[in-house]
């Protein structure tokens, strides 16, 4: 992996940009959840309204603790057996960590931890999760490769993070932690 590359992905985060990166099927784009305006920057970049919410996505499971703190121990436990990998929570947020302008309309929160090398890494690097939404504008496919990052965003991004894609054919399920119900598959 490219420290340099990292550094300067991280830098951008830090600064409110947005960027570009490669996950588990698809490319992403990602912003630091707690400033506002890079959210709102990113929901304008995609034209997604901000009512239907975001992902986050972590390194691991410990920079998702505040969320962790309220579940029962078989609920934690199901999650474990689930992450790192492909898997998506709607995890409850009663002590409103996640700001609204992530969660949209929704009480709870959707979260992963990938496992996906370059993601964690950016993750890590960045010392807090991130958000997570395919790299596309609302209503087109999915970019698959940076070339088609670029050609959907031309000079709207602050980085682009170059990397391979994780392998998955479909981005990750979406599952409601207390309900069970699968909400993509």
């Amino acid at each position: 992996m490219d420290r340099w590359r990292l550094r300067q992905a991280v830098r951008a985060l830090g600064a409110g940009g947005v960027i570009a990166y490669p996950t588990e099927a698809v490319w992403g784009l990602g912003c630091d959840p707690w400033q506002r305006a890079a959210v709102e920057r990113l929901l304008l970049l995609k034209s997604r309204p901000q009512h239907k919410g975001l992902i986050l996505v972590a390194s691991d499971i410990e920079q998702l603790a505040p969320l962790l703190a309220g579940l029962s121990a078989a609920e934690r436990d199901q999650l474990a057996a689930t992450w790192p990998g492909p898997n998506t929570w709607l995890l409850p947020d009663p002590q409103g960590w996640v700001p609204e302008w992530v969660k949209g309309q929704h009480a709870s929160v959707a979260v992963r931890v990938s496992a996906h090398p370059l993601v964690r890494s950016l993750c890590r690097a960045f010392g807090a999760p991130l958000v997570s939404t395919s790299a596309n504008p609302a209503g087109q496919e999915p970019a698959r490769s940076a070339g088609d990052v670029r050609q959907m965003f031309p000079r709207q991004l602050d980085y682009l993070l170059p990397g391979p894609l994780g392998g998955l054919d479909k981005p990750t399920v979406i599952r409601d932690l207390r309900s069970g119900s699968l909400l993509r598959s």
